[in-house]
């Protein structure tokens, strides 16, 4: 693991403190959580236009229609032989909920 000698500002490094004990976890194990969250924020999360969400939502009515429906036994079928995958740590129904509302307020206009 690699180390970082890092100067912060002395108010910067109390509010990084009050939210590391608020989430009962080291300053260490809180900056290097924020500093993961942000990393993977910058390459994850992008905004798309309304009207490509518009186009996806068409697109995917026409879809829906043409494939038209499915008996009770296939979606059965279907269902067991999707792949079953363990949650992230840590993510819960709440940070999923959390960053939803972060990413619907970055999409509003200013």
């Amino acid at each position: 693991m690699s180390q970082v000698n890092l100067k912060l500002p002395e108010t910067l490094h109390q509010q990084l403190e009050r939210l590391a004990r608020s989430e009962g976890v080291s300053l260490n194990q809180y900056i290097v959580f924020a500093l993961t969250r942000q990393a993977a924020m910058s390459y994850t999360i992008d905004a798309v236009p309304e009207n490509e969400i518009a186009k996806q939502r068409t697109d995917f009515a026409a879809l829906l229609h043409s494939l038209g429906k499915a008996s009770f036994n296939e979606i059965e079928k279907t269902m067991q032989e999707r792949e079953l995958v363990k949650a992230e740590k840590g993510l819960t129904p709440a940070v999923v909920k959390r960053l939803q509302r972060r990413i619907a307020n970055q999409q509003q206009p200013t």
